[in-house]
Order: structure tokens, then sequence, then C-alpha cells
């Protein structure tokens, strides 16, 4: 997933300006996340612009909002935005979140993110790219409170994170006052035990908790289960 161009099954992504090019990661988390009549909904660190579109083609009138930091990232996803047939419902602003929670006023129902994770780690010498991959510029605990802050009291907030990350930020959240309600474990390939993932959506409220568990591949690369061709068929062209 690392060319200039990648077509979906009713948008494009253009990711010739982008750091981070389109990957599973934010795949998964746009495919597993369900909008359930939202109406309003918030793309946080959105790159290339993908799970806006995919929530934008999921819903036929939910206003999308997408921030990003990175400046490139906002005028690649605002080329994809504008190309697409969702145009009219989405927007691409330029602000990192702790800045867009000061600045906003209105409420989401719906908050997502495929947030960058790395933490301590050796950084890239390409700064954007580090920059969409560490976590330094938007903590656990600032995504967190500016969640809190943006999010309806009924709203669900979703995300990607890898399985030890993950379980970090969950404590984290639940200290927080956020309940997981959603969970999916996720492994590479059916002879790999490992999570590799873990997607997450978090409530204000307790409710009724469910997880589930979904592996990629069978047992070779790009021979992939039917599980994973089933949640991600509305999108990849050759499923």
């Amino acid at each position: 997933m690392s060319g200039s161009t990648f077509a979906f099954k009713q948008f494009v992504i253009q990711q010739d300006k982008c750091a981070m090019k389109v990957g599973t990661d934010a795949v998964l988390l746009g495919a597993w996340v369900f909008p359930n009549g939202s109406k309003t909904i918030l793309d946080i660190g959105t790159g290339t612009g993908v799970i806006a579109l995919m929530l934008a083609q999921k819903t036929s009138s939910a206003q999308i909002t997408a921030i990003d930091i990175d400046p490139n990232a906002i005028e690649q996803a605002s080329i994809n935005f504008k190309e697409s047939k969702f145009s009219d419902r989405l927007q691409a602003i330029n602000l990192s979140l702790q800045e867009f929670a000061k600045t906003n006023e209105s409420k989401f129902d719906l908050i997502v993110t495929n947030p960058p994770y790395f933490v301590g780690s050796l950084k890239s010498s390409d700064t954007n790219r580090s920059t969409a991959r560490h976590a330094e510029t938007l903590p656990y605990i600032e995504l967190i409170e500016g969640v809190k802050k943006l999010l309806n009291p009924k709203g669900k907030f979703c995300l990607i994170l890898p399985k030890n990350e993950a379980i970090s930020f969950r404590e984290m959240a639940e200290a927080k006052g956020f309940h997981l309600s959603k969970l999916l474990r996720v492994r590479t390939r059916l002879d790999k035990d490992t999570e590799k993932r873990h997607v997450m959506q978090f409530e204000f409220h307790p409710t009724e908790f469910s997880e589930s568990t979904l592996v990629i591949e069978k047992d070779s690369r790009m021979s992939y289960t039917d599980e994973y061709k089933n949640l991600t068929k509305d999108f990849y062209i050759n499923f």
C-alpha cells in the first residue's frame, strides 16, 4: 500500500504528499467502526483522509471533520475529499487535537483515530513521518483529555493500537471515566497466536461489553481469511 495512488471501490486516495501512506491499521479501523446514526464525526490525525472517507461511505448524512497537525497531510486529505462524491460532507483542518479542543465548542457523536504510538523508539530522518508515527506530539493522556472534551455524552470513541500500547491506553482511559464497550483482537495469521493490534470502542457510560478476534491471513502472505474479506469487502476492489 505504498504507491502514490490507492483505489477503493467508491473513492481514490492520492498519497504522494503524505508521510504515512494507506495502511492496514487505518482500513481495519474504518471498516470496523459502526457509525450507528452518527450525525457528526471527528477523525483525529487524518493523514490521507482514508478513514474519514470510509466513514463517509458508511453514512448518508454525517458531517465529518478531519484534523491533522501536518499541513501536507491536510493538503492531501483536502484533495482526496474534494475529488470524492462525499465532498460536501467532509472538511479538513490543519490543527493539532490540543488546539482544536481549545477552540471548538461543538460535540461529536463519533470520534475515531489511528494515533501515533511509538514511544522512545528510534525516529526516522523524515520529520513528517516521525511526527505521524511517534506519540510525543499527541501523548495518550492528551488524546484522552481532548476526546473527553469533544465527545457527546452518548458518543463513541474508537481507535486502533498495538496490543501493549492498547493495554496501557485502556488503563489511562478508564482512569479518566471511559468504559471499553467493544474490543477486536487482531492476529496477522492463523499460525501465529500473537495479537498484533487491538481495535477499541470507548463510551462514557458502562454498557454491555463485546469482544471478538480477527485473523487477517490464512497461512501465507495475501491469502486472506473470509472474516477479513467480509469486514473490508465494501472497500477493497479485489474483495
